[in-house]
């Protein structure tokens, strides 16, 4: 299994991180992407990638900390992604619930992400939360300026994002959420998304799936997003796996067959 959305980079790991990748790769976790959420944390993910032959990692910067970097520049994000572990750029999106950082200098800042996508080939890691409408504008828009591959993270959003996306080449990637008894709507949504468009990722330390939750999430838990998978599709676990690594593979191009 390829688990395509880990954050190992943080306090939450700081203890026995070793030990975490253990348990992971037992669990027949065979790859890791490393999220970048500020750019000034690319240097501990970096690291993070260099030291291991099965992590890779992203550049970018999360919606929450635009305001932070309001002067990170297309060239900035393009000379980081020359690393050959560097496989995305991202994560970078739009998220209004919670305003840590104002619209405009989201949309500054996802624009900046999507031209360095563009430029190097990447694909694209979108987070997006109470903007579907607005991110499905920016990426048409976007797409019609010069093609770009993007990712929908953790997708919880609505069928007409999803469907958009999937117009432009989109991928969709589904995390513990998709276990959660609340998480019906998206259920539904995640049934409509081919199965050659779909991988999985933990989130990790986030957004543990069930039966694990109450508990810090780690990789070694990806098949559990991949058991909610296949429920919803109504397929094998085994077949769910295969696709999906295969997929994940497919899309981030730089990581190792």
């Amino acid at each position: 299994m390829f688990d395509t959305h880990v954050n190992l980079h943080g306090d939450a790991f700081a203890d026995d991180l070793e030990d975490v990748l253990d348990r992971a790769r037992t669990a027949g976790i065979r790859r890791f992407l490393a999220i970048c959420d500020r750019f000034d944390n690319f240097p501990a993910v970096r690291s993070l990638a260099a030291a291991h032959d099965d992590i890779w990692c992203s550049v970018g910067v999360h919606p929450h900390h635009s305001k932070d970097f309001p002067n990170i520049t297309v060239d900035d994000l393009a000379d980081a992604a020359t690393d050959p572990n560097v496989v995305a750029i991202g994560e970078t999106g739009l998220d209004f619930h919670y305003g840590y950082s104002p619209q405009e200098d989201q949309l500054v800042s996802l624009r900046k992400h999507i031209q360095a996508a563009r430029e190097t080939g990447l694909p694209l890691i979108l987070h997006t939360r109470e903007a579907d409408a607005m991110m499905a504008d920016v990426l048409e828009e976007e797409y019609a300026k010069g093609a770009f591959r993007p990712l929908l993270h953790c997708y919880t959003g609505g069928l007409d994002l999803a469907k958009r996306g999937l117009a432009l080449g989109a991928f969709v990637s589904v995390s513990g959420i998709l276990s959660f008894r609340s998480a019906n709507e998206v259920r539904e949504v995640i049934a409509e998304v081919p199965m050659d468009r779909l991988i999985l990722e933990t989130d990790c330390p986030f957004l543990t799936p069930m039966p694990m939750r109450g508990r810090r999430n780690e990789p070694a838990y990806l098949v559990h997003v991949a058991e909610a998978l296949a429920a919803v599709k109504q397929l094998p676990v085994e077949d769910v796996i295969k696709i999906t690594e295969a997929n994940a593979v497919a899309l981030f191009a730089g990581v190792s067959a």
